[in-house]
């Protein structure tokens, strides 16, 4: 099944998602691409980047272009010291390509940069490299702007010094990725003792690109896909209010979606008054006769509401102290049901095996002769009729009786 994805790229398989590349014009990606253009594509943290760079990878292989992704956050710990820095970028480089089935930078990234230091062999290396395939090679950098004074200006100026050779000699286009536009870089170098702006330092940048936050349509269409899924559908009011509180934010639509369907917090209150409701029924059955306990402690789980009733000739009424309602409840005198109260959420079949399961686990753990799972439908659309049910159903080894209301 799935989920709402707050933590890295999505995956279309595990993720509810926005096509990656939506957000952007992939036509307008595969022109820049093709007249041979660095670019720059940016935003904030936390609004898919990564995972609009991995399509566009996906994409430019399917157009026959040699496409290496790579993430250098990594160079980020070696701040001034362009060298270390250079061993992480070219590694990332070359375990990338490698993931891609090309082995070629692999091979001769280490020397180069024993013979070319950290101011030529970047720069060395691309060359060889875009030289060794007729195929063109296009590089997506990710994170670029978590290197830092010298070691950016490294990797800056020799993509800019190599670019003259482009697309025979060269990565015939370079994406570089990062929270901003590398226009506001700002970089101490330590080596000149100045301030350089990433403009002049990169200045074959043709394009800066921003991803944007989730349209309306986007959003509705992302949630729209958990209730085409699971059945459970989000009222205009709660569409309307993940709007007003997220304005399109990815991360924040997804968390907040997350939260709502699969932590269950709205469902914890919201399973409280049917709860409470049977509890009073239940309440004048049991009246002096037996008890109820709401809400019983069952190790990592609990139940709803555990009823404990006295057996056929336990003698309950010689038992009991005066005022009445409590008794012992060793295993030989009485019996147990549990009755697990459930609110109609993602789907009846959904809802009902989740409960089968629980209700089957916590009858085990209190030793339980019965266990009765309700199904509470709140929706006001539907028929009395349609809303009440009963049936046997098998789960967790056990029989359980299934009412629907």
């Amino acid at each position: 099944m799935r989920f709402f994805n707050t933590t890295g790229p999505v995956v279309a398989a595990d993720h509810y998602c926005v096509p990656p590349l939506a957000r952007l014009d992939p036509d307008e990606l595969l022109r820049l691409v093709r007249d041979k253009r660095y670019f720059v594509l940016h935003a904030p943290r936390q609004t898919g980047k990564t995972s609009a760079l991995l399509a566009l990878r996906d994409l430019l292989r399917a157009e026959s272009f040699r496409c290496v992704y790579a993430n250098v956050e990594g160079g980020q710990t070696a701040r001034e010291d362009a060298e270390r820095a250079m061993r992480v970028v070219l590694g990332a480089l070359a375990s990338w390509a490698v993931e891609a089935g090309d082995g070629f930078l692999d091979r001769i990234w280490s020397d180069l940069l024993t013979r070319y230091g950290p101011d030529g062999a970047l720069r060395e290396a691309l060359t060889r490299w875009a030289a060794a395939d007729p195929r063109p090679l296009v590089l997506l950098i990710d994170e670029i702007d978590a290197l830092a004074g010298d070691s950016l200006l490294a990797v800056l100026r020799q993509l800019r010094a190599g670019y003259v050779r482009r697309p025979a000699g060269f990565p015939q286009s370079v994406v570089l990725c990062g929270v901003r536009d590398v226009r506001d870089y700002r970089i101490r170098s330590g080596s000149a003792n100045a301030v350089v702006t990433g403009g002049s330092a990169f200045n074959v940048k043709a394009e800066s690109l921003r991803l944007g936050d989730f349209s309306r349509d986007d959003v509705l269409a992302l949630l729209g896909q958990h209730t085409a899924e699971t059945g459970q559908a989000f009222t205009a009011g709660a569409l309307d209010l993940v709007w007003e509180r997220t304005q399109g934010q990815p991360w924040l639509v997804n968390a907040l979606a997350y939260d709502a369907c699969f932590r269950r917090r709205r469902f914890q209150y919201q399973e409280a008054w049917p709860q409470l409701l049977l509890q009073a029924f239940l309440q004048r059955v049991v009246n002096s006769g037996g008890r109820i306990e709401r809400e019983y402690g069952l190790g990592r789980g609990r139940t709803d509401l555990l009823l404990v009733w006295p057996r056929a000739g336990a003698g309950a009424d010689a038992d009991a102290p005066p005022g009445g309602g409590a008794f012992p409840d060793g295993p030989a005198r009485v019996d147990k049901a549990v009755i697990e109260c459930k609110v109609l959420h993602a789907g009846l079949d959904r809802t009902i095996a989740e409960g089968l399961d629980q209700t089957a686990a916590y009858m085990d753990r209190c030793a339980a002769r019965e266990g009765h799972l309700v199904i509470v439908d709140r929706d006001g659309g539907r028929s009395w009729d349609e809303k009440i049910f009963h049936r046997r159903e098998s789960g967790g080894g056990a029989e359980i009786d299934v009412w629907g209301m």
